[in-house]
């Protein structure tokens, strides 16, 4: 009985630790945020006076000059036949892209469309050391009694601003009155758009988060929710692990694996035998296994612009900063294959059948007269070239989370391995329809999970 009486006690003793332990590790990863410093991104040394905040109206514009100079290289261009019966498998088919050049020299009106960008209003204000652009589109009108819901919505590559044009009214004026009306604010990254580029190297998606927490203080925000894709989910991610108490609410459209885990090293082993186990869907299972070869091969075929600028970024981007047609072809083909893959075996790479000529166009002209084509691949070399074992990647988000999961993104993320990184998932929507540019593809779906999102938020933090 004394030998079992000490068994139990040292038993019971290793459990206390045990558990004080696991304790110990959880409250340290709930408290745990990332760090970072101020920077100055700036030309040259930083100025000894103190920073100007200046908030100074901004507007698209345009010049002769500058069309002249654009027509001047379309002209020039020199065409290369594509492949017979190559569709867009070598990239961006040359007959098409014929067609989109003489749309966009005969037809596309830019001045047209530069009036389109200035519909909302534009800003510009110097954030260490850089002038930083952004929308800021305040509501109309808000129902007595209610406040707008600050939100700042942020693009990835290669898109921009332009991406949540069809986005913004549907927020910021809901056609259901029992819908939140929101206040939005849209930054361009620095090195994108009308945002400048960094000056100096090591420029990466926590420095962004970081400036754009200091343009929502700035412009009097104490509290706002955040969503993105592609860059813009990584941006917003860091945002919400930076200062997890600003952030009330986080929504994305692209959460790939950040850090694999037990969970999922398991899921990928025994899902497909075993799908109810790890909770996946049909879709799960029908987008997470095929065969080994296949799934390598898909990532060969779509990631060769991701090594290129993940490494030397200057030296294409040159290429494509002298020429118009290039630079087009570049952009354009993402729009194609990242919409859709199948997409690859049209002869058009089905690029307007689910966007216009015009916007796709807007989209394009926004990096070629900003000329920011270059700055905009750099933070690739800037994020993967510190190696994929950042400390961002290490720490949970315990900002409450929705997902928006379209089935057509480049990569597939089960509800389990959105948990592993977002610990407070709040909603995980599997969308009818819908590729990487969700946002300008799908407005109408984005916007609606946002506002369910938005409101399940909202109605838990009143409980």
């Amino acid at each position: 009985n004394v030998i079992f009486g000490a068994t139990m006690f040292t038993e019971v003793l290793v459990a206390l630790a045990i558990g004080g332990l696991i304790l110990f590790l959880v409250r340290r990863s709930r408290t745990q945020a990332l760090k970072t410093e101020d920077g100055w991104w700036g030309a040259g040394l930083p100025p000894g006076s103190g920073e100007d905040i200046t908030v100074r109206p901004f507007q698209v514009a345009t010049s002769d000059e500058e069309l002249e100079d654009l027509y001047r290289r379309i002209d020039q261009t020199r065409p290369v036949p594509s492949l017979e019966d190559s569709q867009f498998n070598y990239g961006f088919n040359s007959q098409s892209l014929h067609k989109v050049v003489s749309y966009w020299r005969n037809d596309f009106d830019w001045r047209r469309h530069v009036d389109k960008l200035n519909r909302y209003p534009h800003f510009k204000t110097n954030i260490e050391g850089i002038d930083i652009h952004y929308l800021h589109v305040k509501p109309k009108k808000v129902p007595e009694g209610s406040a707008a819901v600050p939100l700042i919505m942020v693009h990835g590559w290669p898109g921009s601003f332009y991406e949540f044009y069809g986005l913004i009214p549907l927020l910021t004026e809901p056609s259901d009155p029992q819908d939140l009306v929101f206040e939005v604010v849209c930054p361009s990254i620095p090195g994108y758009g009308f945002s400048e580029a960094p000056h100096k190297k090591g420029f990466d998606s926590v420095c962004a988060a970081h400036i754009f927490h200091k343009l929502m203080k700035r412009l009097g925000f104490q509290k706002f929710y955040a969503h993105g894709g592609d860059w813009g989910w990584l941006v917003t991610t860091n945002m919400a692990q930076l200062e997890p108490g600003i952030v009330k609410g986080l929504h994305v459209n692209f959460a790939p694996p950040s850090k694999p885990g037990l969970p999922m090293a398991l899921s990928i082993m025994l899902g497909r035998r075993f799908p109810k186990m790890f909770g996946f869907s049909d879709m799960d299972v029908q987008r997470l296994f095929p065969c080994m070869e296949k799934l390598v091969v898909e990532s060969i075929k779509e990631s060769g612009y991701m090594h290129i600028q993940a490494t030397k970024p200057d030296t294409v981007g040159r290429g494509l900063n002298d020429s118009p047609v290039g630079l087009a072809a570049y952009i354009l083909e993402k729009f194609s294959t990242w919409t859709s893959r199948d997409f690859r075996n049209l002869e058009d790479g089905g690029l307007t059948r689910k966007f216009s000529l015009d916007d796709l166009l807007t989209n394009v002209m926004i990096y070629w007269t900003s000329g920011c084509i270059v700055p905009s691949m750099r933070f690739y070399k800037e994020n993967f070239g510190k190696g994929l074992n950042q400390p961002h990647s290490k720490i949970p988000v315990y900002v409450p989370t929705g997902f928006a999961c379209f089935p057509n993104e480049l990569i597939h993320t089960p509800k389990l391995w959105v948990e592993q990184k977002y610990r407070k998932l709040v909603t995980f929507t599997p969308m009818a329809h819908g590729g990487h540019f969700a946002a300008m593809e799908e407005p109408q779906l984005m916007a609606e999970d946002i506002q369910n999102f938005t409101k399940t938020v909202e109605k838990k933090k009143k409980e």
